[in-house]
């Protein structure tokens, strides 16, 4: 992050960017992913150094543009949001009920009782800052920080807004539309731009952040772009075969199973899995065969098997060529 802060520090470009946009006109609109924005890293190095405006300012001879020559941004909202596998698998357009803080209506954001006006603050004559020589080791440096005043507006209310007491904003409720691709994962963050706080007093909005959780399905385990099912079928019905119908995302489908299918055979269905994300296709579904041994037995059944104990063809006698559970599971996984 400082090697970022740095580079921007450094660029004069990204620099007036920066000046003009924010953290928003270096990192994008909507999009993944945490971590730190460059707000605040910047707001770490004006911590170090005395100062409550941008670090351009302090180390570049900003010459008054503090917070009130650039527009301020607001906080962040953080929202979780539950999903089903099916609405993972295609695609989903939610609305979403958020509570944030937007301009009052009243003063249209600046604070100020309707009819009376702004006051340039005598403390910075209007430029949102302050200058102190700080002594350091190199010497003296002359430090910029935000007016304590007028915290960097570089103006004075002089008669509040009964509305919103002054502060610009007000707490409301609102309804927000969200389209969610297809594919998203347990954990992913979707960044909604400017739908997040209004800063007191006018600004741009913070983003609106959506973190996606997974509802566990109540037959189907998900990985990746494939979903698997444990299929539990009897020794007669693998020994003689039959035909079942398995869950699917969003229906059912019927499969054969053939006479002699082992324990731990895995059967693909193609196509019945979740979209990519990327917009690569879509996964398929896996049924994984478990043969269910009874755990109790009638004694007319207990005859039945023992008839079979010394038939040839109940004898095990696996193939070299035979693969194990967890062979098989990274031969389908590998393609």
């Amino acid at each position: 992050e400082a090697a970022e802060a740095y580079d921007v520090l450094s660029n004069d470009e990204k620099r007036a960017t920066y000046d003009r946009f924010g953290h928003e006109g270096m990192s994008g609109g909507f999009g993944g992913g945490g971590g730190m924005n460059m707000d605040d890293i910047f707001s770490q190095f004006s911590d170090i150094f005395g100062g409550g405006g941008s670090p351009f300012d302090s180390f570049f001879g900003g010459g008054g543009r503090g917070r009130g020559a650039r527009a301020r941004r607001g906080s962040n909202l953080r929202i979780k949001l539950k999903l089903t596998l099916e609405e993972i698998s295609e695609g989903v357009d939610k609305k979403i009920k958020v509570k944030r803080y937007t301009n009052c209506e009243t003063c249209g954001g600046n604070g100020a009782k309707n009819g009376s006006s702004l006051s340039t603050c005598s403390t910075c004559s209007g430029s949102g800052q302050v200058r102190k020589v700080v002594n350091t080791m190199l010497g003296q440096m002359v430090s910029t920080s935000t007016c304590p005043t007028c915290n960097g507006e570089g103006k004075t209310i002089n008669e509040k807004c009964e509305t919103c007491a002054g502060e610009g904003r007000q707490l409301e409720e609102e309804v927000i539309p969200v389209s969610i691709p297809a594919g998203v994962t347990e954990g992913m963050q979707l960044s909604m731009s400017g739908k997040g706080n209004v800063p007191p007093r006018g600004g741009v909005p913070g983003d609106l952040l959506i973190v996606i959780e997974e509802t566990p399905h109540e037959h189907l385990t998900r990985r990746g772009t494939d979903v698997i099912y444990d299929l539990q079928l009897s020794f007669v019905e693998v020994a003689l075969g039959t035909s079942v119908e398995v869950p699917t995302i969003g229906g059912k489908a019927k499969i054969k199973i053939d006479a002699g299918t082992q324990s731990g055979k895995i059967l693909r269905l193609r196509g019945k899995g979740i979209k990519d994300i990327e917009g690569y296709g879509k996964g398929d579904q896996l049924v994984h065969i478990n043969v269910w041994t009874p755990q109790s037995l009638t004694k007319q059944e207990r005859e039945l098997l023992e008839q079979l104990r010394d038939a040839k063809n109940f004898t095990p006698n696996p193939k070299k060529s035979d693969k194990n559970f967890f062979e098989r599971m990274r031969e389908f996984f590998q393609g």
